[in-house]
């Protein structure tokens, strides 16, 4: 499907809607909530703030107790009417999203379709909490993953074989069953390390909570966090002194080190 929503062309516009605060759609996502005239989002992952830029007269369906087989006919009819389509998603689309099967059945209906990307929940709670999750020297690796629950996880992919690692990990769908989580992350990782319990980043009512691994369930539990919670677990999270960041300059990047060389930049003599 080309990019030529700008002529209102029917079709079907699958489209991230960040993590929850509205200043973070793409501005590609707003002119598309601005031109729909169907919008069809997950009520229970996406605020109504999100809709505030759409038309007034557009339609606005929830989708939070629909399955597929309602929420699929809906997209194609209107589609058919010569109508364009926003299937609004929480976070990115290429994240836990579900969309897969949608695109599948969009493509053998012969609807046109096109999948707009958003931010994700990892990147807005870095950026909440001011760090760099790839420091080098410490960590170069961000490993997005959850723990298996009703979707299992191939075995491959078993979460303290990926903890073994040390990365920078971003666990999500996973609060149900923290405990679990935290003892395989535990095989792998020091109980001290850095925990950033993220709930509902995005939205009014969002938590930040940085603490040592050992105790993510605990607080966890205390909080009553079962949905829409990130944990990100990393080195990188650590604080640093002034001090201690003195004595790390091996951490420094080289991208923009005076004795780095580049293409638009020779080395001072």
């Amino acid at each position: 499907m080309k990019n030529n929503y700008k002529n209102h062309v029917p079709g079907v516009y699958i489209v991230g809607a960040g993590p929850g605060d509205p200043d973070l759609l793409t501005i590609k996502a707003q002119k598309l909530i601005r031109q729909a005239d169907v919008i069809l989002f997950a009520d229970s992952l996406i605020p109504l703030e999100i809709l505030d830029c759409c038309r007034y007269d557009a339609e606005i369906l929830r989708t939070a107790s629909e399955t597929l087989e309602t929420i699929l006919p809906i997209m194609i009819d209107r589609v058919n009417r010569g109508q364009i389509v926003v299937r609004l998603h929480s976070g990115d689309p290429s994240l836990y999203s579900a969309i897969y099967e949608q695109m599948q059945l969009l493509a053998e209906a012969n609807i046109p379709f096109e999948v707009i990307p958003g931010i994700s929940a990892y990147q807005a709670a870095a950026a909440k909490l001011k760090v760099e999750l790839t420091v080098p020297g410490l960590v170069q690796t961000i490993i997005l993953t959850r723990i298996s629950g009703r979707t299992q996880v191939p075995a491959t992919e078993e979460l303290a074989s990926l903890a073994a690692h040390r990365a920078s990990l971003c666990l999500y769908l996973s609060a149900k069953h923290v405990d679990i989580a935290q003892a395989k992350l535990m095989e792998h990782y020091p109980p001290h390390t850095p925990v950033a319990v993220c709930f509902r980043i995005g939205w009014e009512d969002e938590k930040i909570e940085v603490l040592p691994l050992k105790g993510m369930a605990e607080y966890s539990h205390q909080q009553k966090l079962l949905r829409t919670t990130l944990y990100i677990i990393s080195p990188a999270l650590a604080n640093q002194t002034l001090t201690e960041q003195k004595e790390q300059q091996e951490l420094r990047s080289r991208l923009y080190h005076p004795d780095h060389t580049r293409l638009f930049r020779d080395i001072q003599e």
